[in-house]
């Protein structure tokens, strides 16, 4: 079932709370891919209710190419998830999701200054503002983020803990293809030989880790065709750079490949 209105989406969410039905939610920009279906095959094990939102988010891209080049197949979508066992997708458009310019936002300034946030100013802010509307609309018990997304995943769970919105984070481990890629909707914009060359990011990190950063960055120097953004330990609550293993760290890099930028991370035990 595909639901476009926010009003239809909560008449149809109350019969399930009446009925006493935990209601998960999965939120997404669609152009699914295996990684989003492992995060509704989670939703769905835990929930009697999963609920799906791919919503392009325009207040969270910083370039305005970008926003319009981000791949938008919500047909296809709407069949990966009906075959997941999805009961409700909610494909809003802008104009529903922000009837008037927005005058109010939420931001997490602390978590989103580092790493993405100067390359991407405004779009931790237009992260926040929208998942805290869709907390709003769907009210969920449970809502799925994958931890590709490690700043990301960050910034929510310190808006849901400082704001105590009445909803559990959970995490889901990075889906990446046989040859360490992580998953993302941005892969398909890769050329062929831009795809051989991505899973040298998964590799940096490797070498992050059992050699240290500047080892990782000497690796991609040796590829011309990889921009680094940055390559940075920082720690996995509040994302600000740390030095030492004395704790769990996690390893993140940013990375252009030709006109795509790619991230991905790891986290690093003690």
């Amino acid at each position: 079932m595909i639901i476009t209105s926010i009003d239809a989406l909560r008449r149809r969410l109350l019969l399930s709370r009446m009925r006493g039905r935990t209601i998960g939610l999965v939120p997404t920009m669609g152009a699914l891919h295996e990684g989003h279906l492992t995060l509704i095959a989670r939703a769905r094990a835990e929930c009697k209710e999963v609920v799906v939102s791919i919503f392009v988010n325009p207040i969270q891209f910083n370039q305005p190419e970008d926003f319009a080049h981000y791949p938008r197949t919500l047909e296809s979508d709407a069949r990966q998830c009906s075959e997941a066992g999805v009961d409700v997708i909610f494909a809003p458009s802008a104009e529903e999701m922000y009837p008037v310019p927005l005058a109010t936002f939420v931001d997490v300034p602390s978590l989103g200054e580092h790493l993405c946030g100067p390359h991407r100013p405004g779009h931790f802010r237009g992260v926040a503002t929208v998942v805290m509307k869709l907390f709003q609309i769907v009210q969920p018990d449970f809502a799925y983020f994958g931890e590709k997304d490690a700043q990301q995943l960050a910034v929510i769970r310190r808006m849901v803990r400082d704001l105590n919105v009445p909803v559990e984070i959970v995490p889901v481990q990075t889906v990446r293809e046989p040859d360490g890629l992580a998953l993302s909707s941005r892969n398909r914009r890769l050329t062929a030989e831009e795809r051989k060359i991505a899973p040298m990011l998964y590799r940096a990190l490797g070498i992050a880790a059992e050699e240290g950063a500047e080892k990782a960055v000497e690796f991609l120097r040796s590829e011309p065709r990889i921009r680094l953004e940055y390559l940075e330990v920082v720690d996995p609550v509040d994302m600000q750079p740390v030095s030492g293993k004395e704790r769990p760290v996690v390893i993140a890099i940013a990375a252009w490949i030709g006109n795509v930028r790619l991230i991905d991370n790891l986290l690093v035990p003690v």
